[in-house]
This record gives C-alpha cells, structure tokens and sequence, in this order.
C-alpha cells in the first residue's frame, strides 16, 4: 500500500511539472511551494534510514542537531514572549522534541522492515506543511500582509528549517546540513564572532523569517530552477533511457572507437560522453553505461581499478557536456543573466578539452598494455544501427534546436519527453519494417515506471537546493559573501608577496600571480567541499563567495562560475568521497580509494582546462580575437597530449621521471595563454615527445595474448 501510495504521489510530481513545463508555471513562490511540499516529503518516504557514521558519531551528530533543534524554537518562544500564547508555545517546543528524539539512530518504533517507519510519515507530513501552509494562505501572508510575521508564521518557520536540515542529512549525508546550521548560528551570533568575521546580528524572528518566507532563503533560486528547469531534463533523461538511446549511444561509440587499441575503454569514455549529455548526473551515468563498458575493458585485459576510473572519469564530463550538462548549468545561466543556448555553446571547447584529456590517456595506457581492440565481429555494423534506430535521435535533435532557437530550457524539455513517448512507437508504426528497427514502445506501464523514476532521481537535487538556500540566506542578510572575498583576497596577495620576494629578475607580475593563487585556493575550497555533496550545492555556495574575490581581480564573470563549476564536478572522482568513482568500482570489482586515484588521474586535464579559460577568456569567446583563442587551443592541446604522457607513464617508452617532471613545467606553463611562453614551451614539449617515441621500445607494436582480468 505505501509503494503504491509513493509511486502516485512520484508519478503525480512528474506529470504536474510536464504539465506546467508545457501550459504555463504558477506564480514564483506558489510554484516553489507546490515542488518543495511534495519532493521533501517523498525524499522522508523513499530514502530509508542508513547507518552513515562510523561507531558513535552516528549517535553524536543527531545528537548536536536535536540540541541545535530546541535551542532555536527556545530561543524563538524567548523573542516572541507575550505575543505567543503559553499553550501554543508548549505545544510547538513538545513537536520540535519529538522531531529530535525520532532523528535519533533507534530502531524503528512500529518494529518495522519491509514497509515505511510511522515515524518517517510523521516526518513526511511535517515536511510537507510548512509549505502547503505557504500555499493554502498564500493570499493571507503575501498580498493582505506582507513583511508582517506572526507567531505561527514564524513557528512553522521553524520547522521548516529543521526539516529542511533532516531532509538533507537523510539524503545526502551530513556535511551539508552542518553547513547550514552553521550559517543559521552565524547569522545569530554575528556581534560575538572575531575580527573581520563579526556582524551586527540578526534575531531569531528574523533570521527564520528571511529563510522561510521569500525568495532569498529555502525558496531561492537553486530550487527555484530546479522546479522549473533541472526537474524537466532529468526526467527527459529517463525516458530518452527507456527508449533505447543509452545503448544506441554506446553502439555508435563502438563503432566510432572499438577497433583501435584499447577499444573498449574508449567506447567507455566516448557512450559516457553521449549519455552524459542528456543524463547530466555522474552516478546515474557511471552505473548505465558503465555495466556494459567496465567488462568489456576487463575482458581486453585493462586491471580493474583503471576500467572502473575511466568509467567514472568519462561520465562526470557529462555535467560539462552540451545540450543538457548537469543541474548546476541552469542554475549558471540564471544567476548570470544569459541565455542558456549561450551557455551550452560557450561549454564546447571546454567539453571537449576534458575528453581529449582522458582519450588520450586510454590511448596511452592501451598502448602500454599493448592491448588490441575489439574483436571486429564484436563491432555493431554502422547502417545497421542507424537504420533501426534513427528515430531515436528526433527528441534529442528537436530539444537542441529549441534551446538554440531562444526557447526556454523547460519548455524545450516538454517537448523532449513528448516526442520520446511518440517517437519510441515509430517502429510499431511502421508495420513490418519497424520489426527490424531498435527501441522500446513506451506504454502506460512504461511511462509510469519513467515518470516514478524521474521524480525519485530528482529528490536528492532538490533537498540540498533548499539546504543550500540557508547559505545563500544569511549570506544577503549579513553580508558573509564579500568577507569570505576579503579573506581569500588578502591570503592571495600575502602568498604571492612571499613568491614575488624570491623572483630576483622581476619576472613575476603581483596580479597575475594574486590571481594564480586565488584559483588555486578556490579550486581547493571546491574539491574539499564537494567532497559527498553533489556539484549543485557545491557550486552555487562556492560561486556567491567566490566570485566578487575574483571579481575584484578583473577576472570575467563567466570564467569565474564556470571555474568553479569545473572543480565542483571534479569532487566525484576526488578522493576520499568520491561517489562516482565508488559506483564505478562497485561495478568493476576493484578497491574504492584506489579505483578513485586513477579516476582522479584521468580527470586531470579538466583540473587544468578551467585555468586556461580563466587566463585566456577566448577559449569561452569572451573577449574574442582569433589569435588569442588559436594560441590558447594550441597550448591546450599539446599540454593535454604531454600531462597524458607524463601521468600514464609512457609514450612510446617508459617516462623517467626527470622527463616526468620537465613534462609537468612545461605543460603548466602552456595553460597560461602567454603567446611568447606558448612559443617557447610547445616546441620543447613537442620535440621531447618526439624523442621519445623515435626511441621507443622495440616491442611496442607486439599485441601480446588477451586475458580476462
């Protein structure tokens, strides 16, 4: 009975936004308010209660949010003292207590295993009503009084920051909900904090009302975009799935890239690619393409851990990959103000860099390895595939020429899941030629399982956007933004005054050396904070306050966001938590930590791309002229083709590591986009490896006997 009840209330989420993807959206907190009301409660229905802590931090972390949970609704009873009637401050202090003891790690009261803990309903149904109450009164509270906080506005205001927190911790762990409390206490306790960290403090009515009621806190832009945009593509991502166009993707790349050597590895990195396009999720992407390409790579005789790394590597590149790339790219587009057909066109080269990067590493350690390719009766025949399955491409194709032609992204999106409904039933429509043709008929069982699926995948998106509002919340109301710049800003130029002392010639220049050194404190900040937490939160916190410290380095906006949105995504395969890497060795049978190393590894040419743009915003056509963007895609490609060299260990030959390291200066030193370092550098690093491949090992074109790791 509950799996039918959350499979209605899943599909019933997917068709509302289909339908208003197509029809026309509520007003901006309504329809805020409607996705958040039934996402928060689903996420407590469909994500069971898992043991994420080691030992007693299991018990001590929901012991520190229940004492944070109470502290807040005591001190909000405190402020409202007369205002709020005895009874009613009783009964409010009785419910956050209850929501405290039932956060804690006991076993189930009902006794239950098979089905949905009561607690987890009572949870839901408080989850969904503080904003059904926003909904239901929304004339009340927005046009008749707006600015005029009561009691119980103020009391459910509450609540909703405390659910909002539970939600978070249930569905992704518990960095980020002790973010958000964190910058709930700061925003309280600003007068009492040192130095430049101090502000003048806000009450607990105000805090809680800035978060709960408007548009700057729990109803900010990340869930705002996520209802209106990231919702639409990921449940287009779902049906284009069901349809058959994940292994129509993987058959093209197999035909485009199997036979060379090493083949299925890169049939891994190019179907990741496609896939990844229209998934723009990295863990979804991994564990799709990645049970069919991981045994193919073993089977050529690739160890286990590098299958499982190029696997992941590939699929988080699809965050970056146009049309769709991954939910914080919506986000981008609104919080910069451009169109999103500019945004996808502007990631191209970007995208590109990054899969040149890891194809040319495969290609290397193929070649290392001495790996062939695949066998050619393996290799699907291309008119073939094209012939059964041309009418897959129709919803991909119209959905790319609506973006680009100005629509909005989620109308664009509506038509993409229409026509993969319509289109999956061409084959069946054309009678006897359509027996030969590819894909599944998406029939109402079908589109119930896609319009489940979608909703479900969509859940975790939507409880760290509403956390991460808590950031964005406090950040406008005190100010945190612009002191987290003066920080960072003053730690660059202390660290860069400590370079420039030893530069005795005067060959540095203090500005761009300041910039140097923000970036790689930034890029820091974003690996350490994306560490479990998805890109979306990662960007959007790392962005508003990272951005007005490089701002203030005359570095271009866009080149700073998508910065920042680079070393997000590059949090999946970074070590410790590295989730796609983690699912990619789930699949692969290898060793975790390690599987993540080498996916680091493979992953390194995206390190170094977001550099390169920010140096030379050519690469993202800002500030365009030919010379400068000739330059800088030159020295990119040949620094990606040297680091590949250098971290694979061979180029024809074994690297030592005084090549090693030579490699690595001179490749850096390219990214940089200085013309008179570019003609110095690039020779060098080509004649280097031409020397090493005229001095190869004799037996480098040996294909030794295949074996199944």
């Amino acid at each position: 009975m509950a799996a039918m009840f959350v499979t209605i209330v899943s599909v019933s989420l997917s068709g509302w936004h289909l339908y208003t993807a197509g029809f026309g959206l509520h007003n901006e907190i309504e329809h805020r308010a409607i996705h958040l009301s039934v996402v928060l409660g689903l996420c407590f229905l469909v994500f069971p209660r898992q043991k994420a802590l080691p030992g007693i931090w299991e018990w001590i972390v929901p012991t520190l949010l229940g004492v944070f949970y109470m502290l807040l609704a005591w001190w909000l009873v405190d402020e409202l003292g007369s205002d709020l009637d005895p009874v009613t401050s009783w009964i409010f202090m009785g419910v956050v207590l209850l929501i405290s003891v039932l956060a804690m790690p006991f076993k189930a009261l009902d006794g239950s295993h098979t089905h949905i803990p009561l607690r987890d309903w009572f949870f839901a149904v408080v989850a969904s009503g503080f904003s059904l109450y926003l909904i239901v009164f929304f004339q009340d509270i927005f046009i008749d009084r707006p600015g005029d906080h009561t009691s119980i506005d103020l009391m459910i205001g509450v609540l909703a920051i405390i659910m909002v927190v539970e939600v978070t911790r249930r569905t992704m762990g518990v960095f980020l909900p002790l973010l958000a409390v964190a910058v709930v206490l700061y925003g309280i306790f600003g007068p009492y904090l040192p130095g430049d960290l101090a502000h003048r403090g806000y009450s607990v009515p105000r805090v809680v009302a800035h978060l709960y009621k408007g548009t700057e806190g729990i109803y900010g832009i990340p869930v705002g975009v996520v209802a209106t945009f990231v919702f639409h593509f990921v449940l287009f991502g779902i049906m284009a799935q069901l349809t058959g166009l994940g292994q129509l993707f993987v058959d093209l790349a197999t035909i485009a890239a199997g036979r060379f050597s090493g083949g299925p590895a890169k049939v891994s990195v190019v179907s990741s690619g496609l896939f990844g396009m229209i998934s723009g999720s990295p863990i979804a992407n991994t564990v799709t393409t990645g049970v069919m390409t991981i045994p193919m790579m073993k089977r050529v005789g690739f160890p286990a851990r590098f299958s499982g790394g190029v696997e992941a590597a590939a699929s988080c590149g699809g965050q970056v990959t146009p049309p769709i790339m991954g939910a914080a790219s919506f986000i981008m587009a609104e919080t910069l103000g451009i169109p999103y057909s500019t945004l996808v066109l502007i990631a191209i080269i970007p995208a590109a860099m990054h899969y040149l990067a890891i194809l040319l590493m495969v290609h290397f350690e193929a070649r290392r390895l001495r790996l062939k390719g695949m066998d050619p009766a393996d290799i699907p025949d291309a008119w073939k595939v094209l012939k059964a399955s041309w009418h897959l491409f129709i919803p991909l194709l119209v959905m790319v020429t609506l973006l680009l032609m100005q629509y909005t992204p989620f109308l664009a999106a509506f038509w993409g899941i229409i026509l993969c409904i319509v289109c999956s039933w061409i084959p069946k429509f054309l009678g006897q030629y359509g027996r030969t043709m590819a894909g599944t008929p998406i029939t109402p069982r079908g589109l119930i399982i896609g319009f489940e699926m979608g909703a479900k995948t969509a859940l975790g998106i939507g409880a760290a956007c509403a956390c991460v509002g808590f950031v964005l919340g406090i950040m406008t109301l005190t100010g945190m933004g612009f002191k987290f710049s003066s920080f960072v800003l003053n730690l660059s130029e202390t660290v860069a005054l400590g370079v420039k002392g030893f530069d005795f010639l005067n060959l540095l220049d203090m500005k761009q050396l300041t910039i140097f050194f923000g970036l790689l404190f930034t890029a820091v900040a974003c690996i350490v904070m994306g560490a479990g937490v998805p890109t979306t939160p990662t960007y959007i916190i790392l962005a508003s306050i990272v951005a007005p410290t490089l701002a203030q380095l005359d570095v271009p906006q866009l080149s700073t966001h998508l910065f920042v949105f680079y070393f997000g995504v590059l949090a999946d395969v970074t070590p410790p938590v590295a989730l796609a890497a983690f699912a990619a060795a789930g699949i692969a049978r290898s060793e975790p930590m390690r599987t993540g190393m080498t996916a680091f590894r493979l992953s390194m040419g995206k390190a170094l791309v977001p550099f390169a743009f920010v140096y030379t915003p050519a690469l993202l056509f800002v500030d365009f002229t030919w010379s400068a963007f000739l330059v800088a895609f030159f020295g990119m490609v040949v620094a990606l083709t040297g680091l590949a060299a250098a971290y694979t260990g061979y180029f024809g030959r074994k690297i030592s590591w005084p090549i090693f390291i030579v490699l690595n200066v001179l490749c850096i030193s390219l990214v940089f986009g200085n013309p008179v370092v570019t003609a110095v550098a690039a020779p060098i690093v080509v004649l280097i490896m031409m020397w090493l491949w005229r001095n190869r090992d004799n037996h480098d074109d040996v294909q030794p006997q295949v074996q199944t790791v």
